[in-house]
C-alpha cells in the first residue's frame, strides 16, 4: 500500500507508477493504514528485520511517498501502524544514485520485501524501472545479510557495510 503526499513530479514518481500498474494499492487517507501494518518511516527508532515478515503477511506493508525535501515534517507525524526504518542502503534510482538512504518509494518497498523474504515480489516491483536491477546490484550483499541478521544485531551489521564517518 502507498500513501502519496503528492509532492513529487508525477512523471518521476515511483509510487504513481506502481499504483498505475496495480502493483501497489493507493491509500487516500492515513486512517486507512491498518494498525499493525509495517509502515516505512526513516525516522523510526526500530529497524526493519526478517522478524517483521508475519506482520507484513497479515496486515500489509505501507510506503509513504513524499519529497525528500519535506521528509522531516512528514515522517515526524504520528503515523499509525508499526513504524520501521530500513537499514542503510544505496539508492539505485537516477535522481539519488548511490546516495545512502535516499531511496525511492519503490526501492524502499522492494528492500523491505527482500529483507523479509518476499524476493519474488520485490523483483516484480523493480522490474518496471530501467534502474531496478541497479538497485539490487548495488545492495546485493547488504540485503542478503540484513535478511539473515537478528533484529538486535541489525545496527551492528549496518555499520559493517556503511561505517559512520
Amino acid at each position: 500500500m502507498i500513501y502519496d503526499y503528492h509532492q513529487d513530479d508525477p512523471k518521476k514518481c515511483t509510487a504513481t507508477r506502481l499504483e498505475k500498474l496495480h502493483l501497489a494499492q493507493p491509500l487516500y487517507n492515513l486512517k486507512q493504514i491498518p494498525r499493525s501494518a509495517i509502515v516505512l518511516n526513516p525516522v523510526s527508532n526500530i529497524t526493519l528485520s526478517f522478524k517483521d515478515r508475519p506482520l507484513i503477511q497479515k496486515y500489509g506493508l505501507v510506503g509513504l511517498d513524499c519529497s525528500w525535501n519535506n521528509a522531516e515534517t512528514v515522517f515526524l507525524e504520528n503515523i499509525r501502524g508499526e513504524n520501521r526504518r530500513l537499514p542503510t542502503l544505496l539508492a539505485g534510482n537516477p535522481t539519488n544514485y548511490s546516495i545512502r538512504g535516499r531511496l525511492s518509494t519503490a526501492e524502499a518497498l522492494a528492500a523491505t520485501l527482500m529483507i523479509t523474504g518476499f524476493s519474488k515480489r520485490a523483483k516484480q516491483l523493480l522490474e518496471v524501472f530501467n534502474w531496478g536491477e541497479t538497485f539490487l546490484t548495488l545492495n546485493r550483499e547488504p540485503l542478503r545479510e540484513y535478511a539473515e541478521t537478528p533484529s538486535d544485531r541489525m545496527i551492528e551489521r549496518e555499520r559493517d557495510y556503511f561505517p559512520t564517518e
